[in-house]
């Protein structure tokens, strides 16, 4: 039997089309910090590559977990592919190992709880770690642009994924 390998810090990156959200877990329930932030203008993904470089260094997660943007995985813009995989190399200069989910496995993950919209994964999170639940956002309508604060669930969803996955954290990308 193989041991199941243990990640003290498990950092999720979530790269949106404002700017970027993270979550760093000690485990599935405890999270230690998180942040949505929004980035502007020219050169967005060097500057989201800033700003996600100092979280690196300042957390020194254990492991790195992102959204599978490939082309089997989840479909995303160009320049979020792009970002995507940048955020990998940095974690790969870092020898930190990235683990990486699509929206259909996160779904999958979800599924015990019942329906497995984003909003409904997002509340599900808010009822089983409290910290989370005053940053949730009203269900949005279809007219509404998404709340910045949804990149924060996300993220969350991707990281509590890997730690429900069955090998301990799941397939390692690239």
């Amino acid at each position: 039997m193989k041991a199941r390998k243990r990640y003290n810090l498990v950092l999720a990156i979530y790269p949106s089309t404002r700017g970027f959200a993270f979550v760093v877990f000690e485990g599935p329930l405890s999270p230690v910090d998180w942040s949505a932030r929004e980035v502007r203008g020219r050169n967005r993904n060097q500057r989201c590559l800033v700003g996600i470089a100092a979280v690196l260094e300042r957390y020194q997660p254990d492991a790195l977990v992102l959204q599978d943007m490939s082309l089997t995985g989840t479909r995303r813009a160009h320049r979020l592919r792009e970002l995507n995989a940048c955020i990998g190399e940095l974690a790969d200069k870092r020898s930190v190992p990235v683990f990486a989910y699509s929206r259909a496995q996160v779904r999958k993950a979800f599924e015990p709880f019942g329906l497995t919209s984003k909003h409904f994964i997002a509340e599900t999170i808010a009822k089983h770690i409290p910290a989370f639940d005053r940053h949730l956002p009203p269900a949005r309508k279809a007219w509404m642009s998404e709340d910045a604060r949804m990149g924060i669930f996300d993220a969350a969803a991707l990281a509590l994924t890997f730690f429900q996955s069955a090998a301990g954290g799941g397939q390692e990308a690239g």
